[in-house]
């Protein structure tokens, strides 16, 4: 029993790391979310507001609007990154010559450093020297360049399609690693049956994927949920906050304007979120092993 209890002096630096770099900041943001930042800007003389940090974010319609853009830039990305990942691994999965090349070069999204890919494509976007802008005048699409990131009605749309040319490599990886455990008798079996490519898709090939394509969309949701560079870098939230999402509007909350409570108090609730989608994504990855230990 003893020996057994000093197991755990292995694992104790660990844990004490634990505690300092996760379990603080954890407990100090949900207190601080019950607390007024002073006038002076000194915590020591944070003022008691109970809960009035979360009535006063709940009932903005700042965090409403934020909410909404949140949602679409989450669900947008993470739907049609999956798709395109899809997409590309179905194709890269057949053998054809120049395939490792392909490979290749459909990786270097994935790879490329999100801060250098943000300028880049803030360039491309750029309304009087973008190459996007230039071409679509050109090809007679528009009769001037488009004002891609100063325009509210376009600006979230715009940094979604980089987050997704941003985040496609990574749903192609997961999926083609998930097609390599598709048994091709079966296959073969539903071609000789008389199983058009749909057919032996959707009722072959798509069931084996569904463990893998489960944990692929809830971590593209996580990743979606906390993406900050990209929106940060490009547009600072703007303009009029119609790129924001909750993680930069936190951020300008907390180090633009001082307010580090109400700053808490999104990130509190923010957290609830990230800790529902972890219970999921912790029961997608468990669920083989629970059903082979019921059988």
């Amino acid at each position: 029993m003893i020996a057994h209890r000093t197991d755990y002096l292995y694992v104790l630096p660990a844990l004490i790391v634990m505690l300092v770099v996760i379990a603080y900041p954890i407990y100090y943001t949900i207190e601080l979310s019950f607390f007024r930042t002073p006038p002076n800007l000194q915590m020591r003389d944070k003022i008691w507001t109970g809960l009035d940090n979360y009535v006063r974010v709940l009932s903005s319609s700042v965090f409403h609007e934020v909410t909404i853009q949140t949602i679409i830039w989450t669900l947008a990305s993470t739907i049609i990154s999956f798709l395109l990942g899809l997409g590309a691994a179905l194709s890269l999965h057949r053998e054809f010559v120049g395939r490792g090349l392909l490979r290749a070069l459909l990786l270097i999204p994935y790879v490329v450093s999100a801060v250098a890919a943000s300028y880049v494509w803030k360039w491309l976007y750029h309304s009087d020297f973008g190459v996007i802008g230039a071409l679509a005048v050109q090809l007679g699409l528009t009769a001037e360049p488009i004002n891609f990131l100063d325009n509210r009605q376009t600006v979230l749309a715009s940094l979604i399609v980089v987050n997704i040319w941003k985040e496609f490599s990574f749903a192609m990886v997961m999926l083609m690693a998930g097609l390599q455990t598709v048994p091709d008798q079966l296959l073969r079996a539903a071609q000789i049956d008389g199983a058009n490519a749909w057919d032996r898709f959707w009722h072959v090939t798509f069931p084996h994927l569904s463990g893998v394509s489960m944990v692929t969309v809830l971590l593209l949701m996580v990743a979606n949920f906390n993406s900050f560079i990209i929106p940060f870098v490009m547009t600072g939230g703007g303009p009029a906050d119609a790129s924001h999402i909750w993680i930069t509007h936190i951020y300008q909350l907390a180090f633009g304007r001082q307010q580090w409570g109400v700053a808490s108090a999104y990130a509190v609730i923010l957290f609830i979120v990230m800790m529902t989608l972890g219970y999921f994504y912790v029961k997608a990855l468990t669920r083989g092993d629970d059903a082979r230990a019921g059988g």
